[in-house]
């Protein structure tokens, strides 16, 4: 090989080093400006709210703001507006699927509880401009709040060019790409639960969460992973204990929730059919399985926050199986389970596919779901 050969070689390394770098470098600068925006309330049209406001990574990335739980969905920048939809955790939501149909025509994936944005950048698009969240009125609002901040103006330019801000939508679009760069970073998805560390053999498994392990995975006992497993095979690292499909378990209406936000009686939440990529009726009140990361630590439960404990999840399931009287009473109302908001669609052949479980096997599969509590959110949970 000649000294020209060589030298052209060099270069060429020398080059794709360089660019790798660059590409690394830039990919760092999106991720922390996503950083600064993620936390930033003066992107909202009062200042009261960002996006970690309703998602919050010191609770399991779900509001944590006062007397959030007990509203069960999150206030909006004005203080008063309340949804009729709890937020969903952001952490995982990186594993996510864009929203699709798969080759048997189910709806999988996509972001928000109906999937109605495709993808973690489409999401962040949603609350700044949305009225009863951060209420912003316009792209434009929303860039010139951006050119407040002098750094934002320094680092939207370095990466997206000097005359990013020539153009509201195309500054509105980059600060959407920053957010959606700091949500697909580990800090959303460490992977470092007791079950993770158990997958390592770092962590013992008591017999309670043994069993509970055995029925979550089982065919036979629970078939909870028929929805809530998204690798092919059980106990699988990287697992986010969703499939991300679609369906109507028979959610019942969260009267508190709707005395709050004043909706009228006669409102139904459509879910899925909410979605304006969806027109089957075949679709209407289904709705997202949700991670079951952080579980144990996202109260309250389902997509309109109606459940505050975990274990009246497990027997609101159970009820579909059980001939148990007892079975049929709700125990944080003391009164039989409300009727589901949308009786139609229900997914009666996934729902009921198990025996009735015993108070044993329920407190198993609880204590199994807290094993998939990331480390650092391990304090808030009450393990026994």
């Amino acid at each position: 090989m000649n000294l020209t050969v060589l030298l052209i070689a060099f270069i060429s390394i020398l080059t794709l080093t360089n660019t790798c770098f660059a590409d690394q470098n830039s990919d760092t600068l999106r991720e922390n400006l996503g950083r600064q925006l993620y936390f930033d309330k003066n992107l909202s049209l009062k200042r009261t709210q960002s996006c970690a406001s309703c998602h919050d990574p010191v609770k399991g990335f779900v509001d944590a703001t006062d007397n959030a739980s007990e509203r069960a969905a999150s206030l909006g920048d004005d203080g008063s507006s309340l949804g009729d939809r709890s937020a969903p955790t952001s952490s995982y939501a990186n594993q996510i699927p864009p929203f699709h149909q798969n080759k048997k025509g189910q709806y999988i994936g996509g972001q928000f509880w109906d999937g109605r944005a495709s993808s973690l950048k489409e999401q962040a698009a949603g609350p700044p401009l949305n009225p009863g969240e951060m209420a912003l009125p316009n792209k434009i609002v929303a860039t010139e709040r951006l050119q407040e901040n002098p750094a934002y103006v320094e680092s939207f330019k370095q990466l997206y060019g000097q005359l990013i801000f020539a153009d509201a939508e195309a500054a509105f679009d980059a600060m959407t790409d920053a957010i959606a760069a700091f949500e697909k970073t580990g800090f959303f998805s460490p992977f470092d639960s007791k079950y993770d560390r158990y997958l390592r053999d770092e962590y013992t498994l008591s017999k309670q969460e043994e069993l509970g392990k055995t029925l979550f995975f089982s065919k036979q006992f629970s078939n909870c992973n028929q929805c809530h497993q998204l690798k092919k095979r059980p106990m699988a690292e990287g697992e986010t204990f969703s499939d991300y499909s679609y369906h109507n378990i028979g959610v019942p209406v969260n009267t508190a929730l709707r005395s709050l936000n004043g909706l009228a009686q006669n409102y139904v939440d459509e879910g899925l059919l909410a979605n304006p990529n969806v027109e089957q009726q075949s679709e209407r009140g289904k709705f997202k399985v949700p991670t079951l990361r952080n579980v144990a630590v996202t109260a309250p439960y389902m997509r309109n926050g109606v459940f505050q404990e975990l274990r009246t999840v497990v027997l609101f399931y159970n009820k579909y199986n059980s001939k148990n009287e007892k079975r049929h009473i709700n125990p944080e109302t003391g009164n039989h389970w409300a009727a589901p908001e949308i009786s139609e669609n229900l997914s009666l052949t996934e729902l009921e596919s198990g025996p009735a479980l015993d108070d044993k096997r329920i407190d198993a599969l609880v204590a199994f779901m807290k094993l998939l509590t990331d480390s650092r959110f391990e304090y808030l949970v009450k393990w026994y």
